[in-house]
Order: structure tokens, then sequence, then C-alpha cells
């Protein structure tokens, strides 16, 4: 029997962020855990958050993938505040809302935590000091194999936090 994880991705994503998604999955699945998520694995059938709660109450770790899913050229921060306010005229990108929300809920039930994210995401739970996990970079389709080692590491570390929560229970 594989050890069910709650991972949080966007379901639309690019060619590039299909083959990084494609990238932690083959590790999942090396490690012999059983990736769930809403809309993939699973389907509600009552509100989507709600089931977002039912199916990480039957998880023992989780994953969140913040790849870049809204891209604003420009923009103000802070708008009408007077200390903070700060026109940004770079390119900001932002990942989906549900990675925050369902980060939450699985930090909330003292889940061990994977966080990865694409260049230049930030914000809530992708903010460095937010929880008391590292986020880690989203890896990249044409990784070296020693990067890749680098991750197998990552995750050894994580699935055996992962595998003494649901043996423990």
């Amino acid at each position: 029997m594989r050890i069910p994880v709650f991972v949080s991705c966007p379901t639309d994503l690019n060619p590039e962020q299909q083959k990084a998604r494609e990238i932690i999955l083959d590790l999942i699945e090396d490690m012999r855990l059983e990736p769930r998520a809403l809309g993939r694995s699973d389907y509600p059938t009552e509100l989507p958050l709600r089931e977002v709660a039912v199916i990480a109450k039957h998880c023992s770790g989780g994953i969140i993938l913040g790849f870049e899913q809204f891209r604003a050229v420009g923009g103000v921060w802070k708008r009408g505040v007077e200390s903070l306010e700060r026109v940004v005229t770079d390119t900001i990108v932002f990942p989906t809302p549900w990675n925050h929300l369902e980060a939450g809920i699985l930090f909330g039930m003292k889940l061990p935590l994977l966080i990865f994210r694409e260049p230049g995401i930030s914000g809530g739970v992708f903010d460095i000091g937010v929880t008391d996990v590292f986020v880690h970079p989203m890896p990249k389709p044409d990784s070296t194999p020693k990067s890749l080692d680098a991750l197998r590491e990552v995750f050894l570390k994580w699935h055996g936090k992962v595998a003494d929560l649901y043996y423990r229970l």
C-alpha cells in the first residue's frame, strides 16, 4: 500500500511546467507514495475547499508546487497606504491562490511539507520564514543528474517524516 500525500498544483500547466511537475511525480512514485489532488485524483462532491480538507485528512504529507498562473506588467503594492505604497514597473508573477489555501490546511494539520516555487513566485506560503519549511526552487526540465540527486536527498528527508507520521497513526 502506498502512503497518500497531498499535491497542491494548478490543473493547467504550460509544457515546461508540466515537465517540472513530472520530475516531482516521478520522485513521488520512486518513494512509493500516492499523490492525491483535487481535480486530478479526487473530484469534489461538495464544496471544493471542504473537499481539500477531506483529502488532506487522509494524507501523511504535502507538496506545494508554486507555478506561475498570472503575470502582470507592473502595478501598485499597498495602494493608498501612504508610507508603503510602491509603484512596480517590472513583471510580477503569481501562483494559484489554491496553493496558499491548501498549504494552510496542510500546515494546520501539522503534515510534513515540501514547498517549491518557480522564479518570481513570492508571497504567502512562498515567503521565506512564513512556515518552518525551506522553500525550494522548482526543478528544471533540463536538470543535471547532480541536481536531481540533490532533489532526491530532499525528498528522502521529507519521506522519512511522512512515513513516520503514517506508521505512527
